[in-house]
């Protein structure tokens, strides 16, 4: 029989999920000072447990928490390091954080991050990878980021006991899990790709080379948390730029994860370069995949699903009820991730489950700029967050230009306090 949204899941940890919905965030820019959760994510995160309904997603996953202060998705995000939890008010905040995300019987999970070399110029760090490379964008983006180093041996070995601590950390406060992000061009990613990894040591050349820093990263995690905690990871199927990482390889990345305790695997795609995660793709692959539907990775997830053990969850694009119904009766996945929906209407479960607002209109910008209409129509689904998070409701209609002004300034203005609170750590 196929499951529908709204039927259990069990992970193999033994976990039972309420429903096949899925909830990834994005909001990186929403910490208080000293890069830790405060009023506006507890209120974002509470409108998505939905308390009073009892309705809410089976899994809500956080946005970026990053592993490393210097290394940051943007200037307000979350920081979670061995010793954050030391000072009992930071400690506070994270578990308010993990129980407003729990409120509604979701089983709350932190996305754990590095961004390797995405790290805008603007804030000032040195921007690290797997090798000596840049992000590439046309026009005036392009001067958006800095080149970055290449990491040492010791570097990469001390990068992975922080993802391990982070995932200790996590739990200490109280969350369900983890996921590591390995997708949208992060450091993982940067890592599985042979357009970033140029490296010709034990961490590059063959992709089981490739994979390692991944694979050394779940079972580093795995040593330090309990065995009923959840460890997931989020897996691109494809770079979608020529030469890059390819469905293949992600067909064998999963095989290997078979072999390991994770309990699911989210597929994704696409980098900064090439932002097939807004459904729009270097190659026009995403495009031409997603005429006649609007999930992104749907092909990619049918023939990932062929290789998976473990539960499968595809995202990317879904606003409709049958649409998130035909992916788990098609595309052999076991959940469905719907994170920009839920920006616009953070009832959907309800709703849903109700028959009522059965489809979600999310305000996208259809410039010609491929680049700079991916970072507009992300502009406006935070500037949504960012209203959820002020106890606001969200807005039907924006404008894409002034939302994308809107954000440049938030963020320059994060920028400041980022630097600012970098300094005085010393």
């Amino acid at each position: 029989m196929t499951p529908t949204l709204f039927s259990p899941l069990k992970l193999p940890n033994g976990t039972v999920i309420q429903n096949r919905l899925a909830k990834a965030a994005m909001e990186e820019n929403m910490a208080e000072g000293g890069q830790v959760p405060g009023d506006a994510l507890i209120n974002l995160y509470t409108a998505w447990a939905n308390e009073a309904a009892d309705a809410g997603p089976g899994i809500i996953l956080s946005g970026n928490v990053m592993v490393d202060p210097t290394a940051m998705t943007g200037p307000g995000g979350v920081v979670l390091e061995q010793g954050t939890l030391d000072n009992p008010d930071t400690r506070h905040r994270f578990q308010h954080w993990a129980r407003a995300g729990q409120a509604g019987g979701s089983k709350f999970v932190m996305q754990i991050s590095h961004p390797g070399r995405q790290v805008f110029a603007a804030m000032g760090t040195q921007a690290v990878s797997a090798s000596d490379t840049k992000v590439t964008l046309s026009g005036m983006a392009d001067k958006m980021f800095a080149p970055a180093r290449a990491l040492t041996i010791d570097e990469i070995r001390g990068l992975i006991r922080r993802f391990a601590e982070t995932a200790f950390a996590a739990q200490a406060a109280g969350f369900d899990g983890v996921q590591v992000h390995g997708a949208h061009g992060y450091l993982v990613a940067q890592f599985l790709s042979p357009l970033t990894n140029l490296r010709e040591d034990e961490f590059g050349g063959s992709l089981e080379n490739r994979a390692r820093f991944l694979l050394e990263i779940i079972r580093a995690i795995r040593d330090r948390v309990d065995p009923e905690f959840i460890v997931g990871v989020k897996l691109n199927s494809a770079d979608f730029q020529k030469g890059g990482f390819d469905i293949a390889d992600s067909e064998q990345v999963v095989a290997w994860l078979n072999e390991e305790a994770v309990d699911f695997v989210e597929i994704s795609g696409g980098s900064y370069e090439s932002s097939a995660m807004m459904g729009q793709s270097e190659d026009g692959r995403v495009e031409s995949s997603t005429e006649k539907r609007e999930l992104y990775f749907f092909d990619f997830a049918k023939r990932i699903s062929e290789t998976a053990k473990m539960p499968l969850m595809v995202t990317g694009g879904v606003t409709k009820h049958e649409t998130a119904e035909t992916a788990l009766a098609e595309a052999g996945v076991d959940m469905v991730g719907i994170g920009r929906a839920f920006a616009f209407n953070p009832q959907l479960v309800a709703d849903w489950q109700d028959g009522e607002r059965t489809e979600i209109t999310i305000n996208t910008a259809t410039w010609k700029d491929k680049g700079l209409a991916a970072l507009a129509t992300m502009a406006m689904t935070k500037q949504q967050l960012y209203r959820l998070g002020d106890g606001k409701p969200t807005k039907p209609k924006q404008n894409a230009l002034l939302a994308t002004i809107g954000q440049q300034i938030r963020t320059s203005r994060l920028t400041k306090r980022y630097k600012a609170w970098l300094e005085a750590r010393g």
